[in-house]
């Protein structure tokens, strides 16, 4: 793959990028949206160390590195796994990453697959639940980039520490009371898991039953990617897919998954790509749920379970 030399870059960096040029804040970007604007913002690496050592071997220029599953991303709260951390817990994550409420955000995934994508959705939607609106992922990931031909470089970035405050925004959460009420009043429930667990022929070993919540629609997380990679598929699919599952494109609607990870996607597909601002994210999704034998739930006594 043919590599941009790097003092070509820096020479594009400074041609394009002005202080004086407010950035357009859009929940995607591409590779050279980024490369056009790559000195206005923060560029968050948030690949796992796999294989061995990937950031610190080829990163966007500039780039900090906090890999989703090694730093407190996500966490164990009453012993439900995968849960947002305490509010003050990612204004120091954040803050210690340099980034302060002013800057923009550029989050880079690897862009392998609609899971992995689901991993910069998710760091996405905490961002959002900290009221910091000025923040985007980088459509396809590094693999963008490189495909791009784009300089890297090796080593690792360290910005100076920054303070950082949250705006809280509770309305983008969905509690396990709001999910029972949404079951009285019929607010769309999407369960973003692959249709085995959804059928209920499978289970995450974090889950107490087989299935879903009663009454939830299903839209597979492997169709909202290209080729279940790392692009995005676009609004007309997105919505083809809602359509399909029987939602509404507009209104309140909550996202599960297993952990609160897919249904990231989810969310992400309704409330950005699909403009609908009422979506919600249920954060304790199947682990919670299925943990208390009292709440409803269909598909679970599905004949083709493993």
């Amino acid at each position: 793959m043919r590599k941009i030399p790097a003092i070509l870059v820096a020479l594009a960096f400074a041609a394009c990028a002005s202080p004086d040029r407010p950035l357009e804040v859009q929940p995607l970007v591409d590779a050279a949206w980024l490369l056009e604007n790559v000195d206005a913002v923060v560029t968050l690496d948030i690949r796992q160390d796999r294989p061995e050592a990937a950031y610190a071997t080829a990163h966007i220029p500039g780039a900090v590195h906090s890999p989703y599953g090694t730093d407190p991303w996500r966490v164990t709260q009453d012993g439900v796994s995968g849960m947002m951390p305490r509010v003050q817990d990612l204004e120091l994550l954040i803050g210690a990453l340099g980034i302060s409420n002013d800057d923009y955000v550029v989050i880079v995934p690897a862009g392998a697959s609609a899971v992995e994508f689901g991993s910069a959705t998710r760091v996405y939607w905490q961002f959002k639940v900290l009221g910091h609106e000025k923040v985007a992922i980088l459509n396809g990931g590094f693999g963008a980039w490189t495909q791009a031909g784009y300089a890297t470089e090796a080593g690792a970035t360290r910005r100076p520490p920054a303070t950082y405050t949250a705006n809280l925004q509770p309305r983008l959460i969905a509690s396990k009371e709001d999910v029972v009420a949404a079951l009285e009043s019929g607010t769309p429930l999407i369960d973003a898991r692959s249709g085995n667990y959804y059928r209920g022929e499978v289970k995450s070993r974090a889950s107490e039953r087989h299935g879903t919540i009663a009454g939830a629609k299903h839209v597979p997380p492997e169709m909202m990617t290209v080729g279940n990679r790392g692009v995005l598929v676009d609004s007309a699919a997105v919505a083809s897919l809602w359509n399909e599952a029987g939602v509404p494109l507009e209104g309140e609607q909550i996202t599960f998954c297993n952990i609160g990870h897919l249904a990231s996607l989810a969310w992400f597909a309704s409330y950005e790509v699909l403009g609908n601002k009422e979506a919600r994210l249920y954060d304790g999704s199947m682990v919670e749920w299925s943990a208390d034998p009292e709440l409803p739930m269909d598909n679970t006594d599905n004949p083709d379970r493993e």
